[in-house]
C-alpha cells in the first residue's frame, strides 16, 4: 500500500464533508417536501420558524432546526436581521413549483428508494437474481414520475415531438399512439392534452402504476382520447403509428424482444421515439456529475431491475447510443438518428 499524500487526503476528506453534507440535507428535502415547508415558505415569504409552524401545523422547535440546516445547504435564505427564512426565486423554481422545468424535489423523492431497498439490492449482488421494479419502495414510483415530468413538461411538446420527421404533423391531424412503459402517465397525458384528435393507450406491467396513471387521465380531462392497460413491453397489442419509450428501455431485460414488437406493432411508416438517459458511449466520457446520479440510480434500480427478467441483458442508464443502436437494429430497425438531446436525456427517433 502506496503512502497517502497528506494534501491530497486533507482535498478528499473535505469532498467527504461535502458529499455527507448533501446525503443528509438530502433527507431534509424529502421531510420539506413531504410537509409542505417549502410551498408555505413560497406562498407565505419570509418568515420566522414558528409563522412557518403555525401555516403547516408543526412543531416550532423542529421546524427551526429544519430552516437552519436547509439554510447551511444554501437551499433556503436566512435574514439574521429579522430571523426570518424565505425561498429566493431560484429555490422556489427547484423546491416548490411542481410545474417548473426545473423543480428537484421529486429527484429526492425517487433517490430515497436508493436507501430504503438497500437490502433487497445488496441480496441481488449476492444472489445474481436481481430486483424487479415491482419489488421496491413505492417512493421510487411517486418520485420517478416527479423526476421526470418536469424535463418532459419542459421538452416532449416543444422541443423533442417536432424534432421527429413529420410526426406532430400527423399527432394534429389523428392517429393512434401507444407509450410503453408510462408508469404514472406523465408523458401520455401530456401529449393527449396536446394533441386531442390522437387516440393514447398507455401500457405498463406494473399494475398499481397504471391505476395511477388512470386517474391522473381523469384529473387532466383527457379521458375521451386516452386509455392505459397492463401490458409488458413485448406483448402489448395493437398496431401503431408512433409508439414512445420513456426512460424505460433501459431498465428491460430483453430490450431487443422488445424492439423487435415494436417494430411488428408499427405501421409502415410508423416512427418509435425512444427517450433515455443521456450518456457518452465510454466510461470515462460519463465520469461527471450528471453519470454520477445516473450510475448510483442504475445500480439500484434500472440493471437489478433487468437482471432479474428473461435475458437480462442489463444496459444499465448509461447505455450510451451505439450500444442502444444494436439493440434497435436488432429489433429489425433500418433507420436511426439522434432527434434530440438536453443534459438529462437523449431523444432516438428510429423508423423500420
Amino acid at each position: 500500500m502506496s503512502e497517502a499524500n497528506q494534501e491530497k487526503l486533507d482535498a478528499f476528506l473535505g469532498k467527504m464533508v461535502g458529499d455527507l453534507g448533501a446525503i443528509a440535507t438530502g433527507a431534509g428535502v424529502l421531510l420539506g417536501d413531504r410537509l409542505g415547508l417549502f410551498k408555505a415558505l413560497r406562498e407565505g415569504g419570509k418568515m420566522t420558524a414558528a409563522e412557518l409552524s403555525t401555516r403547516t401545523g408543526t412543531q416550532e422547535r423542529l421546524v427551526r432546526e429544519w430552516l437552519s440546516g436547509q439554510a447551511a445547504a444554501g437551499y433556503v435564505d436566512y435574514d439574521e436581521a429579522s430571523d426570518k427564512f424565505y425561498l429566493n426565486a431560484e429555490q422556489e423554481l427547484v423546491f416548490a413549483d411542481e410545474d417548473s422545468p426545473a423543480f428537484m424535489a421529486g429527484a429526492f423523492e425517487f433517490l430515497s428508494a436508493l436507501w430504503l431497498d438497500e437490502e433487497k439490492v445488496r441480496q441481488a449482488f449476492q444472489s445474481g437474481k436481481g430486483v424487479g421494479w415491482h419489488d421496491h419502495s413505492a417512493c421510487l414510483f411517486r418520485g420517478t414520475e416527479r423526476f421526470f415530468r418536469p424535463g418532459y413538461n419542459a421538452n416532449l411538446i416543444d422541443s423533442w415531438l417536432p424534432a421527429l420527421e413529420g410526426v406532430v404533423e400527423k399527432l394534429e391531424r389523428g392517429v393512434d399512439v401507444a407509450d410503453v412503459g408510462c408508469g404514472h402517465g406523465a408523458s401520455t397525458v401530456l401529449m393527449a392534452q396536446a394533441f386531442p384528435n390522437s387516440r393514447f393507450v398507455g401500457f405498463d406491467y406494473h399494475a398499481p402504476s397504471i391505476e395511477r396513471a388512470r386517474k391522473a387521465a381523469e384529473v387532466a380531462g383527457v379521458g375521451v382520447n386516452t386509455r392505459f392497460d397492463v401490458a409488458a413491453a413485448k406483448s402489448y397489442p395493437g398496431t401503431y403509428d408512433l409508439v414512445t419509450f420513456f426512460d424505460c428501455l433501459h431498465d428491460m431485460g430483453d430490450p431487443t424482444g422488445a424492439a423487435t414488437h415494436v417494430h411488428g406493432s408499427l405501421k409502415p411508416d410508423g416512427t418509435w421515439m425512444i427517450v433515455e438517459p443521456f450518456a457518452h458511449d465510454h466510461l470515462a466520457a460519463n465520469l461527471n456529475p450528471v453519470g454520477r446520479v445516473y450510475y448510483a440510480a442504475s445500480t439500484f434500480v434500472c440493471t437489478p431491475a433487468s437482471v432479474s427478467q428473461e435475458v437480462g441483458l442489463a444496459l444499465g442508464a448509461q447505455a450510451g447510443e451505439a450500444r442502444l443502436r444494436k439493440v434497435v437494429t436488432g429489433g429489425g430497425f433500418k433507420r436511426l438518428r439522434r432527434a434530440a438531446e438536453t443534459p438529462f436525456n437523449m431523444v432516438l427517433e428510429a423508423r423500420p
